[in-house]
């Protein structure tokens, strides 16, 4: 099988019959628990019908130059999804050629590369389409504090916050629009690097250009660092609440309950802040026993002059703030 480049047409030829596949779009950007359609088409020239049994195989690829998962195979109307796909996605063949795969109940590690595979006959030709979440990259640290997650506990402290580990591409993305951090995080990929925008003493090193910068590979299980967490847009609604006085955090437990929601994690506060624009100056208990606060609109007795998530860290649970609720769209846990 060969490969053709990202969004570029691939073309297979058996007695002059070539099979031409397309993907039309590089990139299909969606959000958390939305849908998306990722394109590809093909057809025979010059001007052949198709096969009658022309197969169709969708695919994830790794990140890690691992096995590709199977997505969905079609032959002719039959089709089968399979592993966590499963009912969450079909081939959309509005016409002719068309072998798009629609998409649903999008998940975070949705995240990715697919390729689409077509095989008419002796001709087989694939393309691919990378799959982009929006979504917002939080550095993340463990309750006792700096440098405590190994590898495998840097996976579940994100996915306890409704996150994943952030990949490489969206930690410079992140970069990108001002996030610095001094200590070191996991990335997906294994590899442990930090994002600076002013470099100084200690942090990124003087006199250097500002960047992302990396320790490489670590030991997955000995070595032990912060990590960069990524949160997509969320479906639901994250509330700061304060009945009639502050609370400690049973309290505040109770209080999200009684609203019908539940404490919101800290993405979903991050992703309430960067896609919602929550803004608000009082600090609120978290799922995790953090205490923090969002702000899009910096001001004087507010934290620092920039946009951003602020932490007050993990106070001892009887001390009392507010609380941020998540609730999701019908209003349910």
């Amino acid at each position: 099988m060969v490969c053709a480049p990202v969004g570029v047409s691939g073309v297979s030829g058996v007695s002059g019959v070539q099979l031409r596949v397309n993907s039309a779009q590089a990139t299909v950007s969606a959000q958390k628990g939305g849908g998306a359609t990722l394109p590809c088409r093909f057809w025979f020239e010059p001007g052949q019908s198709p096969p009658k049994q022309v197969r169709i195989k969708w695919s994830k690829v790794s990140s890690a130059r691992g096995p590709e998962t199977d997505v969905l195979v079609a032959i002719g109307a039959r089709s089968r999804s399979y592993g966590h796909f499963s009912g969450r996605v079909q081939l959309k063949q509005e016409s002719e050629g068309d072998a798009s795969l629609v998409m649903s109940d999008l998940r975070l590690n949705d995240t990715g590369h697919y390729r689409c595979e077509v095989v008419g006959g002796l001709e087989d030709r694939s393309t691919s389409v990378y799959l982009e979440l929006q979504g917002v990259v939080f550095p993340y640290q463990h309750p006792r504090g700096r440098y405590h997650l190994s590898f495998e506990g840097a996976q579940q402290a994100c996915a306890e916050q409704d996150a994943t580990l952030a990949t490489f591409s969206q930690l410079y993305e992140s970069w990108r629009g001002g996030l610095h951090w001094c200590n070191a995080g996991w990335l997906a990929d294994g590899t442990v690097q930090y994002p600076i925008t002013q470099p100084r003493p200690n942090c990124g090193g003087p006199g250097v250009a500002p960047g992302v910068r990396s320790y490489g590979k670590r030991h997955l299980h000995q070595n032990r660092y912060d990590v960069f967490c990524f949160s997509s847009a969320q479906p639901g609604e994250v509330l700061y609440l304060q009945p009639a006085h502050k609370m400690n955090l049973t309290e505040a437990r109770r209080t999200c309950a009684e609203s019908g929601a539940e404490v919101a994690k800290v993405g979903q506060l991050y992703s309430a802040w960067r896609f919602r624009g929550l803004d608000h100056c009082e600090a609120g208990w978290l799922a995790d026993g953090s205490v923090r606060y969002a702000i899009t609109r910096p001001r004087k007795n507010c934290g620092p002059p920039e946009p951003g998530v602020r932490s007050f860290g993990y106070p001892p649970p009887q001390h009392q703030y507010g609380v941020y609720c998540y609730k999701t769209q019908h209003g349910s846990k």
